[in-house]
């Protein structure tokens, strides 16, 4: 099995953590934090972690979470599509749009079949446009969404448009249905649910959710919170690993890298830019030496320049088995 990295050392990377039910996003960010601080005998003030992408209690499955400077690619994994299962429960309505809450009403009703629901799917396919649940984190005047809906003020919030790459019924009875979801930054499962159920004259709220894909984070190589808890150095992901899927990749003279870590410049006629297909030239690359991530960096002006340095002084994590 690869070594973990020196403990001694500042660390960058990620985790994958199959986010177990019941426990906030935060929570398990706070966890991790102060066991990587135990680990590394540093404070946990100086111990830098961050998720991508809030998970619900109810929520469970991938959750990312960047350690170091790998916290400041976090935009750049929002960008990428997301994959769901979501189980709902049929014949009850909900103001916060799922089963936790303590206002569900029953509704009468026929239960929808699974073909009706498969009918009506692909309505629901491409760009379309959302209404965020009252219970969301949008902020209305300053004011987090699901605190003011907590205090009985439910804002109507604006719809936003978000991108529906695929939408699979993958089962149905007469009282739950699963959907399966790839989906861009953004969606809302329970709404997309709940729409499906109303569009087939039902309706619904979600039971179970479960995040199987962030990117290149999959579920399948997520490793449990207790996992990484007890061994988290030896469970920290290195950015190469995740950015090698992202973009192009640069490899760089030990020169070139020392340069770039002081956020130096480099000439394109010392580094090739490369292409994509159709000779398209990309915006940015991942920089690498030795198998480590340096940097990303942009191409402009006809140089290569670092936007985001992974390695000033710090070593990335090897991945441990998992």
């Amino acid at each position: 099995m690869p070594s973990s990295p020196d403990a001694s050392r500042p660390l960058v990377g990620f985790f994958n953590v199959d986010k177990p039910p019941g426990v906030t996003s935060r929570t398990v960010t706070s966890r991790v934090r102060a066991a990587l601080a135990a680990a590394t005998g540093q404070k946990q003030r100086r111990v830098k972690v961050g998720h991508v992408g809030t998970l619900d209690p109810l929520a469970t499955g991938v959750l990312v979470l960047g350690v170091g400077p790998a916290t400041r690619l976090s935009d750049l994994l929002h960008e990428q599509p997301k994959a769901y299962r979501g189980t709902f429960q049929l014949g009850v309505r909900s103001p916060t749009l799922d089963t936790t809450g303590d206002e569900l009403v029953r509704v009468a009703g026929t239960p929808p079949t699974l073909a009706a629901l498969r009918a009506a799917a692909p309505d629901f396919v491409g760009a379309i446009t959302q209404r965020p649940p009252a219970f969301s984190a949008k902020r209305v005047d300053g004011v987090r969404a699901y605190e003011l809906a907590r205090q009985g003020h439910f804002a109507e919030l604006p719809p936003v448009s978000v991108t529906i790459e695929s939408l699979d019924v993958v089962s149905s009875d007469d009282q739950t249905f699963a959907i399966d979801v790839r989906c861009s930054s953004g969606t809302y499962i329970r709404t997309l649910g709940v729409d499906l159920a109303a569009a087939v004259g039902s309706a619904a709220a979600m039971s179970a959710l479960r995040r199987t894909r962030t990117g290149p984070f999959v579920v399948e190589e997520a490793a449990s919170l207790e996992t990484i808890l007890t061994d988290p150095l030896g469970m920290l992901r290195p950015p190469l690993e995740m950015l090698r899927h992202l973009l192009p990749e640069r490899v760089v003279t030990p020169d070139e890298a020392t340069r770039l870590r002081n956020g130096q410049r480099l000439r394109l006629s010392e580094v090739d830019n490369p292409t994509t297909n159709g000779n398209r030239k990309p915006s940015r690359c991942v920089v690498s030496r030795d198998e480590t991530a340096v940097a990303i960096a942009e191409f402009e002006g006809g140089t290569l320049r670092p936007t985001i340095v992974l390695e000033r002084g710090t070593v990335a994590a090897t991945a441990g088995g998992h």
